[in-house]
């Protein structure tokens, strides 16, 4: 190997071991204590498509370092980047919360579980309190909702009540996933 190969393989290995980044080579949740990785999910936060690069120069770090911890927060179990659908941004005519009580023949997960693949459905909740599950709807019309009352509520063995809470107005909605330390 002449002098200029060894030179380029010895500072590749320099610089290889100055990016590697000091945490934890087996991922954990508490992952997201770190200083770094926290600023790392806030900056993906606002844009789950910003580039690595991008990343790690505003952050002042190589990106490699942002794809190793990214990707160990991935295998952790504690980061999914996912498209977050905006519905505050699209008019729908009818948006509604359902204050549902489930039957003491049935549970809440159960009801859930039969509810959570209607379309309609945009966040279910167990809940304590008055009731038992909370369920957000958000429809083109009110001729939507009423058949979707019709057809997953109204007459159905596993709810006791529900209660429909028509929206008049969004002054805010924001789902998006936040870590612990910021709730």
């Amino acid at each position: 190997m002449s002098n200029s190969s060894s030179r380029i393989v010895h500072l590749n290995q320099l610089n290889e071991s100055n990016d590697m980044d000091h945490s934890p080579r087996v991922p954990t949740r508490d992952t997201l204590k770190d200083k770094l990785n926290q600023q790392i999910i806030d900056m993906l936060e606002s844009d789950g498509r910003l580039p690595f690069k991008e990343i790690a120069k505003a952050l002042d770090i190589s990106e490699g370092t942002v794809r190793n911890r990214v990707n160990r927060m991935k295998d952790a179990g504690v980061l999914q980047i996912k498209a977050l659908v905006d519905r505050s941004a699209i008019n729908y005519a009818t948006d509604s919360m359902l204050g549902i009580k489930v039957a003491p023949t049935s549970s809440p997960s159960e009801v859930a579980k039969r509810l959570q693949d209607c379309s309609e459905i945009v966040f279910i909740i167990w809940v304590t309190g008055r009731y038992d599950l909370l369920v957000e709807i958000a429809s083109e019309g009110d001729e939507t909702l009423s058949r979707f009352l019709e057809k997953h509520c109204f007459n159905n063995d596993d709810i006791k009540d529900i209660e429909v809470m028509k929206g008049l107005a969004t002054y805010k909605n924001q789902f998006l996933l936040k870590s612990h330390e910021k709730l």
